[in-house]
């Protein structure tokens, strides 16, 4: 069976960092050849400014479709979007408009409202409850998951990078979210 994993960083949050390399050595070693996603030429101070951010949105679009141009996504059995912050929005609407859209499946880590403004397939999201992106007092991704059918891990005292003060608190978690997310891959896989 042909698969495909294309890992979409966040801003800051580059495929390096825990979830995205241990999430992508998931796919690997489940038979998935992976892609990364590599972009850049974000403006400054994003947080809070509208325009920036979709700014931010439409460079980091713009650059996967032109590393995806090439990609036939027709041509694997399954394929898994794998997304962090702002690549989680890049990874929706790419989904969106796929021809293959019915066989992508998404794994959102840290996802912004605006990544559901779009209609995708199967999906799971990993959040937390003191992630300043999506609001700390009663995130509205918690209610959207809800209404579209999508399970959603509400990490407790997790920031957007979902990490707390606490260390070995966030190993723990860590290792709950890439048993999720191995669970989430391989029911396709």
């Amino acid at each position: 069976m042909s698969k495909l994993a294309v890992i979409f960083p966040g801003i800051g949050y580059t495929a390096d960092k825990p979830l995205l390399h241990y999430s992508r050595r998931i796919a690997t070693d489940h038979g998935y050849e992976v892609r990364i996603m590599d972009y850049s030429g974000f403006p400054p101070k994003i947080k809070g400014d509208r325009k920036r951010m979709e700014e931010s949105f439409a460079i980091a679009l713009r650059q996967s479709e032109e590393m995806l141009a090439g990609t036939d996504l027709t041509t694997y059995e399954d394929v898994l979007f794998i997304g962090k912050s702002i690549g989680t929005i890049v990874a929706a609407k790419i989904a969106s408009e796929s021809l293959a859209k019915d066989r992508i499946r998404l794994i959102l880590y840290t996802p912004l409202e605006d990544t559901f403004a779009f209609s995708f397939g199967k999906a799971i999201v990993f959040t937390g409850d003191d992630d300043p992106w999506v609001g700390k007092d009663k995130s509205p991704i918690l209610g959207i998951c809800e209404k579209r059918g999508i399970p959603c891990s509400l990490m407790a005292y997790a920031n957007h990078s979902l990490e707390s003060k606490d260390v070995f608190m966030d190993l723990k978690e860590l290792y709950r979210i890439m048993k999720q997310t191995e669970i989430f891959i391989f029911e396709k896989s």
